[in-house]
């Protein structure tokens, strides 16, 4: 079992109804892309935050939802416009990934209050709990034992896609979304191109 990232996002601009909503806002990130080579890890890391936003703008506000690749699964949970994410393997818990979202929401609110819905750029500077967080609960037994997970969580409300592109309004499709991503740069979209042609695709979910 394994989390690659945990990301956290102000949506409130992008929940607007406004032709110009603008993409939901990076406040927190931490990620693990060890596991890729030394060249990949930069286009690792810009793909998941731009599969973050992705999923982050088609999460309403308190709405819980997954979105399946593979045997990859990424978890979101909108809680009034503030917005976690964890990317991890398919066998991490989905109950242990949503209290483990609940929990890092609970802890930003404490540590920044309301301030974050005046965040309109991407915050650079690293967010040490989280980057704790990505470290400790790579098993969820941590997860549960830890928060003593909730069981009152009904897995029943939590939205399944099976794949990104299931999430995606219709007639909308994730290359396009790749090449107009501000977030991924000539570099990144060629890595997703060639990991898409060997079968490989977005694997660094």
């Amino acid at each position: 079992m394994r989390v690659t990232a945990l990301v956290i996002l102000n949506s409130a601009a992008s929940s607007s109804s406004s032709p110009e909503a603008a993409d939901p806002v990076v406040l927190a990130n931490a990620t693990d892309v060890s596991r890729f080579g030394y060249f990949q890890r930069f286009a690792a890391r810009e793909f998941i935050l731009f599969v973050a936003r992705t999923v982050a703008n088609r999460t309403p506000a308190g709405q819980r939802q997954s979105v399946q690749h593979e045997e990859y699964k990424v978890h979101s949970y909108n809680r009034h416009d503030l917005c976690a994410l964890a990317f991890m393997d398919d066998h991490y818990p989905v109950r242990s990934a949503f209290a483990l979202l609940n929990q890092i929401l609970d802890e930003y609110q404490k540590a920044f209050g309301e301030s974050w819905r005046g965040v309109k750029v991407d915050a650079t500077q690293p967010w040490p709990y989280l980057t704790e967080a990505l470290t400790k609960f790579q098993d969820p037994a941590e997860v549960d034992k830890l928060f003593k997970i909730q069981r009152d969580l009904d897995e029943t409300k939590i939205i399944l896609h099976k794949t990104i592109e299931n999430l995606l309004d219709r007639g909308v499709k994730l290359d396009d979304l790749v090449e107009k991503s501000s977030d991924l740069s000539a570099a990144s979209q060629m890595f997703y191109k060639q990991a898409k042609k060997t079968n490989q695709c977005c694997t660094m979910l």
